[in-house]
Parts: C-alpha cells; structure tokens; sequence
C-alpha cells in the first residue's frame, strides 16, 4: 500500500544541540535503511520549513504506524497520514 505522509519536525529552541545532531543522524541513517529496503520510496523538503513529504511502500497501515514510531525525531513530528491508490491513467504500473 502507498502512502503519502507529511511530517513536521517541532524540536523545543531549548534542546540541547549534541542530543539533536545525534538524533538527526540516526533519523538519517534509519531514513537510508528504510529507503534502501524500498520502504520509504520517496522524500521531499518543503521550502521554508522543517518539514517533508514522503512516499512509503508497505504491507499495511499497521506496519506505517509501527515504522513511523521508530523514527528516532517521531517525539518531535506532526504526522499527516493518507492512503494512496494507482491512477487508472498512469503510465506506468510501478508508479515509480
């Protein structure tokens, strides 16, 4: 199932600086490992903000919800969910 899945990252000014770039860096080589393993198919930044939209790949709702929470930066997302389903008029059958 596709999902797209908008995620706000609100991080308090006061947190401590190490703690964060430490959490930035295990989100980013959990965003690798979930990429590589098709996963989380696509990312994109939205302009202005701490925020992106994604594309997942997955089995099922259950299974976004359980990878959402291993987000190491989840405490601190805003999480919009939505289903995603083929377009009849798409070229191509992966939607890739």
């Amino acid at each position: 199932m596709l999902f797209k899945v908008e995620m706000d990252v609100n991080v308090p000014l006061d947190y401590d600086p190490e703690k964060f770039d430490e959490l930035k860096k295990a989100e980013k080589a959990r965003f690798q490992e979930l990429q590589k393993a098709g996963t989380w198919r696509h990312i994109w930044r939205v302009v202005g903000q701490y925020s992106n939209v994604s594309i997942f790949d997955v089995t099922d709702n259950s299974e976004l919800h359980d990878i959402l929470m291993s987000l190491p930066l989840y405490p601190f997302m805003d999480v919009r969910v939505t289903a995603l389903c083929r377009h009849p008029s798409s070229l191509y059958e992966d939607d890739r």
